[in-house]
């Protein structure tokens, strides 16, 4: 006797989540084309409904939603959305091909939008974007961008690739994914292979299709360093050389110094003074004067170059000043702020000459504790010109030109430093690497730079003149509002959430962090144990990413890293705007002035600091460049590297030995398919479970070096 087979009843929870999923479905639909109606047959193909009670499911949800006004019928009987679709302005953050984030300040997870989305926007365009899934879950959410609000550039830095009728230019920059396709009449004098500038004349809105432009400039032949450096500098809209107008400006201004200048100036030309700088340096804009006074106490300036009575407010030259707002160093050459006379001439505090400075003068005793203090307009006269390598010998041997008072002042440094870091200082000694260059600019060694007494003694006067300053104003200054308005450098505490997982990838290393108690103590804990150790500089940096940005601002916030409640810029007015302006507005308070308007200030702070982030931009470009050319001469060769950085095309490595770092393509990984956890920063094989997260050892080998991109593609090497 044949058995019935009995029917399948489907669970009261499963009916739930599969209506729940139509219905997430349905909302995805309209969401992504707004303003578009659907007939319910039409919803069936779209969303590929094939059973019978999920149709029926759709037909319930469908006049569920047009009930409560989710959904409205048009007059034909189709359904549209009834929702008028948020919309968020951002900027693009175009991490590969296929997609890109969408980053505003009003939303608090980044957007994520593919790249058939994008309405033909680029990296770093500022863009209006729908939401069309919310986040949740630790998933980002999605839209999809409505207009074009502005282009970031229209000029690309590319290498050129001729053909008979027709030419390309491959753009440098890894977030712009497409060819400029360009007609050979409109290619200037380049030659196969040459680094150009190129502009873009018309934009396709058809997908595939390139975009057309013409070359403006031809930079010279790709992987030479002249072409190369020269592309950094056009790729980050750095300034070849100053205008005519500006160095005629700067050849106008008197060299000597008359008596009108030395008006409302104290003099320390008799004074001890001298200035401590790199020996490469070619400006130096602090200098330190120190006099024992008859109680035993010690009188020490920190005197600074005046530029701010050469570039005067609406000047040609204080006009490049504001929109350069810094110097740039890049590997082989500086991008200075001020034309060679301001900067190397008049405003370098050279030794054996008169130099008008803008001075902090405290009496302190041996201690380090300021008894008191003075702000204002000073002439110096140098008696010696130190490099670093020069002070140290004399702080640690006792002999040579100033001994004794460089090892005072290391001394009263020192209390100063330790004062400092028992407040709350965080003490980031990050590895800095620097390039032993020949003739022709390529690297011939990575060289770690070392830091020794003589440079944290200069920069804890440094910041000591800083801080005080800021405090003086804030404290002293009775504006019209309570407050003087002020430049103050800021930074703020950091993420919580970036904190807890900053220790969690500590702790992978053994090292423990207490991130719900003293985070200066805890921070500076785990960098006094990491010091030597081959982690030491993944983790220096992933702290410093946790960390929150310092910024430019009028607000009188403080300052998290270095503990202090005020802190401003006053020490390098030759390659910082904002110094000029501290200068500036100090004197303005000091001569009895009143409180300046705040919004013309805050202006140039952001622009500042936006100029101050482009620079850093450049300068790691500059170093990822020579990074790639240095390994270039090292393929094939195997080395010890740690994990830092994961992403899902990849693992970032940094290489030990040299400091380079390059990536493992996940594609390129054959022992297994690796799905990429982005909560935990790791990979995961989806056979052998095997992980690989950040902070982990690995032996990997060096495959490719593509200068164009500034990419070192690596290996792992399989160990038994």
């Amino acid at each position: 006797m044949s058995k019935k087979r009995k029917k399948k009843t489907e669970k009261p929870q499963q009916k739930s989540s599969n209506v729940k999923r139509i219905k997430d479905q349905v909302r995805g639909v309209f969401a992504h084309h707004i303003g578009e109606r659907f007939s319910y047959r039409q919803l069936i193909k779209e969303l590929g409904l094939r059973d019978k009670k999920s149709k029926e499911s759709l037909k319930d949800i469908l006049f569920g939603m047009e009930s409560k006004g989710q959904l409205a019928k048009a007059p034909d009987g189709r359904f549209i959305s009834a929702y008028e679709p948020e919309t968020i302005e951002g900027r693009v953050d175009h991490v590969n091909a296929r997609f890109a984030y969408i980053i505003s300040d009003q939303s608090e997870d980044d957007i994520w939008v593919k790249t058939d989305d994008l309405k033909f926007a680029i990296d770093k365009d500022i863009v209006k974007v729908q939401i069309t899934k919310p986040g949740n879950d630790g998933f980002r959410p999605e839209g999809k961008v409505v207009e074009l609000v502005s282009r970031a550039k229209e000029e690309f830095v590319g290498r050129i690739e001729l053909s008979p009728k027709f030419a390309f230019v491959v753009p440098d920059s890894r977030n712009i994914h497409f060819d400029v396709f360009v007609y050979p009449e409109k290619i200037m004098k380049a030659k196969h292979n040459d680094k150009v500038m190129v502009k873009i004349t018309r934009w396709h809105d058809a997908k595939n299709r390139s975009p057309m432009g013409e070359v403006t400039a031809v930079l010279g032949a790709a992987g030479e360093n002249e072409a190369e450096i020269h592309s950094i500098m056009a790729e980050f809209g750095l300034p070849f050389k100053f205008p005519e107008s500006i160095e005629d400006a700067a050849a106008k201004i008197p060299t000597e110094i008359s008596a009108e200048d030395l008006k409302d100036r104290r003099d320390f030309r008799n004074i001890t003074t001298f200035t401590v700088d790199p020996e490469d340096a070619k400006d130096f804009d602090d200098a330190l004067s120190i006099e024992k006074l008859d109680n035993g106490d010690y009188e020490i300036g920190i005197h600074i170059a005046d530029v701010s009575h050469y570039v005067t407010p609406k000047s040609a030259l204080e006009k490049e000043a504001v929109q350069r707002a810094t110097s740039v160093y890049l590997v082989d050459r500086t991008i200075p702020m001020l034309p060679e006379k301001l900067s190397n001439g008049l405003c370098s505090l050279r030794p054996n000459e008169d130099k008008l400075t803008f001075s902090a003068s405290f009496v302190m005793d041996t201690e380090g504790k300021v008894k008191k203090k003075w702000f204002g307009r000073t002439i110096i006269h140098s008696n010696r010109r130190f490099t670093y390598e020069d002070a140290q010998i004399g702080i640690e041997t006792g002999e040579g030109d100033y001994a004794a008072e460089l090892q005072l002042l290391n001394s009263i440094a020192h209390k100063l430093r330790d004062k400092r870091f028992k407040n709350g200082a965080v003490n980031f000694e990050t590895t800095e690497v620097k390039f032993q260059l020949d003739e022709k600019g390529k690297p011939l060694a990575v060289v770690p730079k070392v830091r020794k007494d003589a440079h944290k003694m200069i920069e804890e006067f440094m910041l000591l003149a800083n801080r005080e300053v800021a405090t003086y104003i804030y404290k002293w200054g009775k504006g019209e509002n309570g407050k003087y308005t002020f430049v103050y450098r800021t930074h703020d505490n950091p993420d919580p959430e970036k904190l807890e997982n900053f220790s969690k990838f500590a702790a992978k290393f053994g090292h423990k962090m207490n991130v719900s108690g003293d985070i200066s103590q805890s921070l500076n804990k785990l960098m006094d144990e990491i010091t030597g150790k081959p982690e030491q500089n993944v983790l220096e940096q992933l702290a410093i990413r946790s960390m929150a940005k310092a910024k430019y601002t009028t607000e009188p916030k403080g300052h998290f890293g270095l503990a202090f409640d005020h802190y401003t810029h006053f020490t390098s007015p030759i390659r910082r705007y904002p110094d000029v302006m501290v200068h500036r507005l100090l004197w303005h308070y000091l001569q009895g002035g009143k409180s300046v308007e705040v919004e013309p200030e805050e202006k140039k702070c952001v622009h500042s600091s936006e100029r101050e982030k482009n620079a850093a931009d450049a300068e790691r470009a500059s170093i990822k460049y020579k990074q790639v050319e240095f390994m270039q001469s090292m393929l094939g060769e195997d080395f010890e590297g740690i994990v830092s950085g994961v992403t899902e095309w990849g693992i970032f490595v940094e290489i030990v030995e040299t400091k380079c770092e390059g990536m493992v393509r996940l594609a390129d990984l054959d022992d297994d398919f690796y799905e990429f956890d982005e909560k935990n920063y790791r990979i995961i094989g989806k056979r052998n479970k095997r992980i690989i997260t950040l902070g982990d050892k690995l032996m990997v080998k060096v495959v490719k070096t593509d200068i164009d991109r500034r990419t070192i593609d690596l290996d792992l090497v399989q160990e038994d």
